[in-house]
Order: structure tokens, then sequence, then C-alpha cells
């Protein structure tokens, strides 16, 4: 177990929210069918766009080691049906920033929270939890 002290926590964490804020325009969240690619940041190949939802810019504030993200805008028109899985985030040009698992609201170690995994092409898609924390001091 590693405990990282708070200035170092929230040195990681302002990192990640640098990385999404980066480009002009503001990042986003990609949500998919499936798994994620094997190798990080890799190619989606067999995953399916289930929705895209803008987040804001800046992306959110840096507390004591922890990202809390400001408003994810919802995708009001889903681009297909299906089972979301994963998320990928990335900045406001596309690149990618990091891949993470996608749960329910339940869900005590998924990274996107939803009231339901179930999505409906032209329905919307809305992300219930979204924080990125950085170890334990």
């Amino acid at each position: 177990m590693i405990k990282l002290s708070t200035s170092t926590r929230s040195a990681i964490a302002t990192l990640i929210k640098s990385s999404i804020d980066t480009a002009i325009t503001a990042g986003a969240v990609h949500f998919y069918t499936d798994s994620p690619p094997t190798v990080t940041g890799g190619a989606i190949t067999t995953q399916v766009l289930i929705a895209t939802c803008p987040l804001s810019k800046p992306c959110g504030t840096v507390t004591n080691g922890l990202l809390t993200f400001d408003v994810v805008t919802d995708d009001l028109v889903a681009d297909n049906s299906g089972t979301i899985g994963f998320g990928r985030v990335v900045d406001g040009d596309g690149v990618f920033v990091f891949d993470a698992d996608a749960g329910l609201t339940s869900s005590t170690t998924a990274f996107f929270r939803f009231v339901s995994l179930a999505a409906v092409a032209g329905g919307t898609v809305k992300i219930n939890t979204m924080t990125f924390g950085v170890g334990s001091n």
C-alpha cells in the first residue's frame, strides 16, 4: 500500500485535470459498449459508441487530492443502443486522457456511475457520479 501526502495527491489530480483542459475547447467523455482496449489508449475496434457527454471548461476543481468534475452535459440523443461498459475521457482535440469502467450508482468501485447502464439510441445518457481520487492519506 502507498500512502501519498495530500500535496502529492493534489499534484497528480491537477495533472489529470490539466491533461483534460489542455485544448482550447472542452474535453468530453465517450461511452462505449464492452471493455476498453487492452492497450492503454488503444484504438476502439469492436466497441460501439453509445454516447458523448461534453465536459465543462475547466473540467473541474482539485481539493485534497480529489478532482471533482463540474457540470457534465447529458447526451440528449444517444448514438446507439447497448450496455455501457466504459468511458473514454479525451481533451478538446480528442486526444486520449484515460479510460475508466462504468457501473451502477450502487457500485463502490466503478468510476462512471449511472442509474442504468442500458442506453437506447435517441435517448438520454446522464452520468450520475464522476470524481477522480488519487490514493489515500
